[in-house]
């Protein structure tokens, strides 16, 4: 013997029934959903090369902009270079340019951008087309120079050009890379006389997805088309309903505005500037028209979302301007007529003249975003949603539930939208990897006459493979709902690594490269087989690793300074596990460097720094289960209420009672989970400062009670995490069974897979799987997870496999059953 223990394996059995009928499963099922958030556009999907390239970065925008942010001026001479609004403009949306004063024949200007991350990217043997708006008042004309340079030298052969003119007019020519570089730099310099004006400076590789002017960056978009998405919604996300929504007018046009469809579409240099939500400027580059056409490109449905007057995001304002919501209803319609419209109609021309005279065959349009107001949302929703299917009978408008995946503003959403007979609601959620392995069945108990399901937003809250696999499991729940969820699509898309604002993310990028998450490739694997309809199938259970909640208690403090007193932990058999009432000293309890500040004060324990957060202590046993937790708490200052912890494992891994959180607006438990915490259940109970309260925690097994000064004040169930998930289509056009298996766990699951004895099937399969270390993450530099294409010998109606541990496989079974 070796002396060394077997891998673990648990058993499990996987029946099928091919005969049976499940729900079909739409062409759009799975989709993706585009937010300009981390760089998205600018410096991303957007293929334009040049940062701030008319020069309208503004500290609106972002504290550390100026117009001249990633420019560098250089001038000879009397030569001056300034950033002007003025008369002389570009145009009334495209305001501020760079005016260029020579005034001599020594003097001379060097106006020279950095691009992204660490440079303009060039690759050796590529073309990238120059194109500037400039004008001149000197009769001779002024001659620039234009070049392409890094550390090291010319990165391509100089190009000359002329202005002659002192009306605006763009000048064009293109370079040649010499070499690959990824720290480039575009320099444009003019010297002679007279006063030169220079505006939207651009660079742009004329190798974009599918060669489109203007265009997307190839790979980026490659990678995107390799999932094979059913829908693409767009524009966003927060930056749709927050800011302003007024219409565009020339002495606000610094202010916040919400995305507004009519400002992203004709010349690119007639477009507005916008500060985005995400806390940087955004081009209109990347519009209306672009999204259109790159839905159409890669094979997509288009789904636009609109803002319905009601903001989100934590902005949380209704908008009571009858005109105001008239307008943005208007805009709505002339928007279906954009895409939809025939040429000789007055948006559909719009469309013509940009190049695209065939409708783009819009059929779904979504109306506000994760709005925290139901009934003002739903009573705007509702206007726009008559105004469109009165002239547009045949397209779908989405409605949504809001931010989270339950709570008040989830349940009043939804029974308004039931109500209102609404066909699609929006659902959001961002939760921790036991969160998805628990709610596999969410969708099994939704009504099958009330709305459809688009779960248009949601993701486990890391890029670790073993979220990639939580979310795996959860997405055979979807497909086993495919009769209720109609739309699914993981999010943010993708993250440009040097301008994060949120994580996780899909598709990570840099100047150069680009790299799909383990997110990413469990999410192609998905998208690219997902079948027909739903074969039934049933599988065998885990035993539960843990009886219950398990874990040790604590106390927490929240920007807040609040005193805990007599605290007790008594087992179920009333058998007392901890006692404190402070007399003492506070040895019983384990507190964090660096957590706040603790301290016995008249026999309480108190936290007195108001500024901390998370400032927990803990205390007992992480094996302790079936207890009760008692403590006295009182808020002394600060924002919020006081946090009470239990089933503590560690400083990152446990449950508690949120009272008085967010602001002191409403009290939850929360479970954390490697520090990132889910809503269990809420109110809108708030804390009063001063006032005593005593709190008790009851946990019998999974079953958790909460009561406050002696009174219920809630209770749930922790759900066991169940790591063996399965769901079983069928494709129709290869006639094979494709059978999904996801093993989130470490042991090997050694399955016995039942297909029925009238399944006539080959004795080869192929499988394609996703494995390895739950805690991998693909980078720039190495994919660890990656998919392994194989054959699977021994097929018949009952065989055995066993699938790794960590893993998910896709089975591919040729079969003719009598229900295919």
């Amino acid at each position: 013997m070796s002396g060394t223990s077997a891998a673990p394996v648990t058993d499990y059995t996987l029946t099928v029934d091919p005969s049976g009928r499940g729900p079909s499963i739409d062409d759009s099922m799975y989709g993706i959903f585009y937010e300009d958030i981390n760089r998205a556009a600018d410096g991303g999907l957007y293929a334009e090369l040049v940062q701030n390239r008319s020069f309208e970065y503004d500290r609106a925008d972002n504290a550390s902009y100026t117009p001249l942010t990633s420019w560098a001026t250089a001038t000879a001479g009397s030569a001056a270079a300034e950033v002007v609004d003025d008369d002389g403009r570009l145009g009334e949306r495209n305001r501020r340019y760079l005016r260029v004063a020579l005034d001599g024949p020594d003097a001379g200007v060097r106006l020279t951008n950095s691009g992204y991350n660490s440079g303009v990217a060039v690759q050796a043997g590529q073309r990238y087309d120059f194109s500037v708006w400039a004008r001149t008042d000197r009769a001779a004309g002024t001659p620039l120079t234009v070049s392409l340079d890094d550390a090291s030298g010319a990165l391509a052969e100089p190009l000359d050009v002329k202005v002659e003119s002192d009306r605006w007019t763009r000048y064009t020519g293109t370079l040649t890379a010499s070499r690959t570089s990824t720290e480039g730099r575009l320099t444009v310099s003019a010297g002679g006389s007279g006063t030169l004006r220079l505006d939207m400076v651009s660079l742009f590789p004329e190798n974009t997805y599918k060669n489109r002017p203007n265009g997307m960056r190839e790979d980026l978009a490659r990678k995107i088309a390799a999932l094979k998405p059913g829908f693409l919604r767009f524009p966003g996300g927060c930056l749709v309903n927050t800011g302003s929504h007024e219409a565009y007018e020339a002495p606000d046009w610094e202010r916040s505005r919400s995305y507004q469809w009519k400002d992203t579409i004709g010349p690119v240099e007639e477009r507005a500037t916008n500060a985005n939500f995400w806390g940087y400027n955004q081009s209109y580059g990347l519009g209306y028209y672009e999204y259109f056409q790159f839905a159409e490109d890669i094979g997509a449905m288009p789904v636009p979302v609109v803002p319905a007057l009601v903001t989100g995001c934590g902005q949380n304002r209704a908008t009571d301007d009858p005109e105001l919501l008239r307008r943005h209803i208007q805009d709505t319609l002339d928007l279906i007529e954009f895409a939809n419209g025939p040429r000789t109609s007055t948006w559909g021309a719009k469309r013509a003249a940009m190049g695209h005279p065939k409708p783009f065959g819009l059929t779904h349009l979504a109306v506000g975003n994760e709005e925290n107001l139901p009934d003002e949302f739903l009573a705007r929703f509702t206007q726009f949603r008559d105004a469109i299917e009165e002239r547009y009978p045949d397209i779908t408008v989405i409605s949504n539930s809001g931010p989270d995946d339950t709570g008040a503003v989830f349940d009043r959403a939804w029974e308004l939208n039931r109500a209102a007979g609404v066909a699609m609601v929006d659902e959001h959620y961002y939760n921790n990897p036991s969160w998805f392995l628990e709610n596999n069945d969410r969708y099994d108990s939704y009504d099958r006459e009330g709305p459809k399901v688009f779960l248009g937003e949601y993701a486990s809250r890391d890029n670790r493979f073993r979220n990639a696999l939580a979310e795996a499991a959860f997405m055979t729940g979807l497909e086993r709902n495919a009769d209720i969820v109609k739309m699914a699509s993981y999010a943010p898309l993708l993250a440009n690594e040097d301008y994060v604002q949120w994580q996780p993310d899909m598709i990570w990028f840099d100047n150069h490269r680009s790299w799909g998450s383990a997110n990413y490739e469990m999410q192609k694997l998905f998208m690219n087989n997902v079948g027909d309809r739903v074969v039934p199938s049933e599988a065998s259970g885990t035993p539960a690793a843990e009886a219950g909640i398990t874990g040790a208690v604590g106390l927490s403090t929240w920007a807040t300074s609040a005193s805990y007193d007599d605290v007790s932990v008594t087992s179920a058999h009333g058998r007392t596990l901890l006692r404190d009432d402070f007399s003492g000293t506070d040895s019983q309890w384990t507190r964090a460097a660096g957590r706040g500040s603790w301290q016995i004060q008249d026999g309480a324990f108190v936290q007195s720094d108001t500024t901390a957060e998370d400032t927990m202590v803990t205390a007992g046993d992480p094996r302790w289960q079936n207890y009760d937790l008692r403590v006295r708490a009182t808020k002394k200052s600060g924002r919020e209420g006081f946090l009470v912890a239990f089933g503590v494992k560690d400083t990152g891994n446990y449950y508690w009672w949120n009272l008085g959180g967010w602001g002191n607006t409403r009290s939850a438990v929360e479970q954390a989970e490697h520090g990132a915490k889910n809503v269990v259940i809420e109110d809108g109970t708030t804390i009063t400062t001063g006032q005593e309260y005593d709190l008790r925690v009851q946990i019998r097994g999974r079953q958790v009670t909460l009561f406050l000064d002696g009174k219920e004040w809630g209770s749930f169930t922790d759900k066991p995490a169940e790591p063996f998930r399965q769901v079983v289509t069928y494709d129709q056009a290869r006639g094979e069974l494709v059978v999904k298996v996801v093993n989130a766990q470490d042991a090997a699951a050694r399955t016995r897979v039942d297909l029925g004895r009238r399944t006539d099937v080959p004795p080869v399969a192929r499988l394609t799987t996703l494995a390895g270390d739950p805690d991998a993450v693909n980078t720039a530099s190495a994919t660890p997870i990656s998919p392994q294409r194989s054959v699977l010998r021994g097929v018949d109606n009952t065989f055995s496999h066993t699938f790794p541990p960590n893993s998910v496989t896709f089975m591919r079974i040729k079969t003719r059953t009598p229900g295919s």
